[in-house]
């Protein structure tokens, strides 16, 4: 096993890696701006190449945890940081490393943010059709035990503070 093979191939994961989250955290900005607005055509665009995104994204990251397991490193965050100690002892790559990681928890944050926007329009959707066509008889009321309770099915519940 060379290390030196192995920290170009980390050294190319990395950087397609980077490309994609920067491609998608675009995307998720994109995503924003479109649902906020409420053109379903575009929002359907959006998510289509945000799946396409993910999609590269998932395909890169089999291929470094391959590369991670080849190697009898764990495919986590600290296999990462024992396969960069043995191929790359200078740290070249560590930086390159963070900044993904930076990227990723920007997407991240970005498609939260776009998630509970998503959410925020279905309970608005949901309230406009409760006024239409009124309350569900079918309401989503689970058990204790995780089971649909068809008997307390759309209940109110009232508490004061």
């Amino acid at each position: 096993m060379d290390p030196t093979l192995s920290r170009e191939h980390l050294e190319k994961l990395i950087a397609e890696e980077h490309a994609a989250l920067a491609q998608l955290e675009t995307l998720l900005v994109a995503e924003q701006s479109v649902l906020q607005k409420d053109e379903l055509t575009a929002v359907e665009a959006a998510s289509d190449a945000r799946q396409r995104s993910m999609g590269e994204l998932l395909r890169i990251q089999d291929e470094r945890r391959a590369l991670l397991r080849l190697h009898g490193f764990n495919d986590d965050k600290f296999g990462i940081e024992k396969i960069l100690a043995w191929c790359d002892p200078e740290s070249t790559l560590r930086r390159s490393w963070r900044e993904c990681a930076d990227v990723a928890t920007r997407c991240r944050t970005l498609n939260e943010r776009n998630s509970a926007l998503v959410a925020a329009r279905m309970q608005r959707v949901e309230n406009l059709l409760q006024v239409i066509v009124g309350p569900s008889r079918h309401a989503g009321v689970y058990s204790a035990t995780g089971r649909r309770d068809q008997a307390h099915s759309g209940g109110l519940l009232a508490a004061e503070a």
